[in-house]
């Protein structure tokens, strides 16, 4: 038995050797700007890269949602997803909602998120949270979770080739 386990597992390890993908790492992301987001997902989504969502990923970073491909998107059981409307700044510089920002937001989403705020009322000022369970059945959960979620760099989402140590290094620096 265990002969078969250690063939299995040096089997994919040597079928990721070579690989370049690399993987992204989103956490602690309270969003920005929605176009800065559009940018950076857009260039993202060319590069065939893998998304692990494994902290908070706030606002326009939210965005990742409807910009990346479903089965390039795992979530550990950290992530934490914050949708609001979108706003801008008005007189006296305080936040007023821009309705055709918050539609447009919104429409960029998958149907399942936009039933789950619609669900909610919506996207309005106040943050809504999904997370846990809830997310973990519209999304699929990262492999080896505990990887996931430490600080190390080499981390390796579902279905995912391994990476290589120069891949690693890039991944930490997105």
């Amino acid at each position: 038995m265990k002969f078969w386990t250690g063939l299995l597992a040096v089997v994919l390890l040597l079928s990721g050797v070579g690989a370049s993908h690399a993987v992204v790492r989103i956490a602690d992301d309270r969003g920005g700007r929605i176009g800065t987001y559009v940018d950076k997902y857009q260039g993202l989504r060319s590069s065939g890269e893998y998304v692990i969502i494994d902290g908070l990923c706030a606002s326009a970073c939210t965005i990742v949602l409807g910009a990346i491909p479903h089965e390039k998107i795992c979530v550990t059981s950290h992530a934490n997803l914050g949708f609001h409307a979108a706003w801008d700044f008005g007189a006296n510089g305080r936040a007023v909602t821009n309705p055709e920002a918050t539609q447009m937001l919104y429409s960029m989403y998958p149907s399942p998120i936009r039933r789950w705020i619609s669900q909610r009322g919506g996207l309005t000022p106040r943050m809504i949270f999904l997370k846990g369970k809830e997310l973990q059945a519209m999304y699929k959960p990262c492999y080896m979770d505990a990887q996931a979620s430490s600080p190390a760099p080499a981390q390796v989402a579902p279905n995912a080739p391994a990476m290589s140590p120069a891949a690693a290094k890039a991944s930490a620096a997105h």
